[in-house]
């Protein structure tokens, strides 16, 4: 999974500096004008260690997960 920011020109997402594959699905996530996002120094820590983990594979295919969910159901 790979996470990125980007901006929408001309009707169309703009990602700064990642790389995706042509027809790869993505999920657009966008906070509203006044809308703020916080974190407690906790939560930052949690995420930026969830990213890092990320980074090194160490992590769960979506579809593996997405499977784990249903099987629970």
């Amino acid at each position: 999974m790979k996470v990125a920011t980007g901006k929408i020109v001309g009707g169309k997402v703009i990602l700064d500096g990642a790389d995706f594959a042509e027809g790869a699905t993505v999920t657009v996530l966008a906070r509203e004008d006044d809308e703020l996002f916080e974190a407690s120094p906790e939560l930052e820590n949690a995420l930026l260690q969830a990213i890092e983990e990320a980074q090194r594979g160490d992590a769960v295919a979506g579809e593996t997960l997405v499977s784990g969910l249903r099987n629970r159901a």
